[in-house]
């Protein structure tokens, strides 16, 4: 029987019948330097008969604490989802993070949420983890929390959680410079961004190469840097490449980013369809060129070397 992941939107939605190991975070990217921890509490959850639970917060916390509107993050809600289906975590907690419920004092926190509610008898958490208001309780606080409330305190090692916190920044500058390649080796899998199919200028159509447009709503995904990239996306149970090219249309004077994908071999109408499409080799940069003309020449070289890396990605080398 396939095992099925339940996510609970607020933490009083969720009312387990036996105790839980839990770990605490974002897991951003839920990368392979994430799914090692995930793979521990999983793993000490089955030898114990518990609940393996993951409780993360949404929107994240320096949206609201600190304001940070510019925040970037590597998944929507969506995509995490997704991403932790099949990695053996039974319950998703996903709790609403507000400007009231950071003001909860350490022992409201840890009594009442973790104890009470996720029924806390392991907690695997970070060195440097802090909580509570102003965030002023940390690790040795939680332990001796659970001398009182009867559960116990793993710690991840500062060369876990440092690794953790490397493989996040190297994706993100891998992102940020169109190294597609790099980023997807730290994921452990191509990078995702999804959309609903809207139409566009049917620019590409007139050129002979039509293509499905999205705009990513969530302004807080990040999205990698201006250029052509190679794709791949299920669509209809099967397997379509294609190239993707995340920009403004410069060379017809566009000005909104789009995400705009020429799927080799395609030809069903997916206009007003969600699309997820996974990155999986920078090919070249955004360029403006002369006229029309060169940029279907560019275009066409661009679908050409795209054929000639395809087979790699088809043997699953990504």
């Amino acid at each position: 029987m396939e095992h099925k992941m339940q996510v609970h939107k607020q933490v009083e939605k969720f009312n387990p019948k036996r105790g839980s190991v839990i770990t605490i975070g974002t897991f951003d990217g839920v990368h392979l330097g994430h799914r090692a921890i995930l793979k521990k509490v999983v793993d000490q959850a089955r030898a114990r008969d518990l609940n393996a639970v993951l409780l993360t917060f949404f929107p994240h916390p320096r949206m609201v604490v600190q304001k940070q509107t510019d925040l970037k993050l590597l998944n929507t809600l969506e995509e995490k989802i997704q991403l932790l289906e099949g990695l053996g975590i039974d319950h998703l907690v996903i709790h609403p993070f507000t400007k009231e419920f950071s003001r909860l004092t350490a022992v409201e926190y840890v009594r009442d949420l973790l104890v009470h509610q996720l029924q806390a008898k392991k907690i695997i958490i970070g060195y440097d983890h802090r909580f509570g208001r102003n965030r002023t309780a940390n690790i040795e606080d939680l332990k001796e929390f659970g001398t009182v409330y009867d559960f116990e305190v793993e710690e991840i090692s500062a060369q876990q959680k440092d690794a953790v916190a490397i493989s996040s920044t190297k994706i993100r500058k891998a992102l940020e410079t169109g190294d597609v390649s790099t980023a997807n080796t730290y994921l452990g899998q191509a990078y995702p961004l999804s959309g609903l199919v809207i139409h566009g200028q049917s620019l590409g159509h007139s050129m002979g190469f039509p293509t499905a447009n999205f705009v990513v709503n969530e302004p807080y995904k990040l999205i990698p840097k201006q250029g052509v990239y190679l794709s791949k996306a299920i669509i209809n149970g099967q397997e379509f490449f294609g190239l993707t090219n995340i920009g403004t249309n410069p060379t017809v004077g566009g000005v909104d980013q789009r995400v705009e994908t020429h799927f080799l071999g395609l030809s069903a109408d997916l206009y007003d369809r969600p699309l997820q499409i996974f990155l999986l080799s920078h090919i070249r940069d955004q360029k403006v060129f002369p006229d029309v003309n060169a940029l279907k020449s560019a275009i066409t070289a661009d679908v050409k070397h795209a054929q000639s890396i395809i087979p790699k990605f088809k043997q699953g080398v990504v």
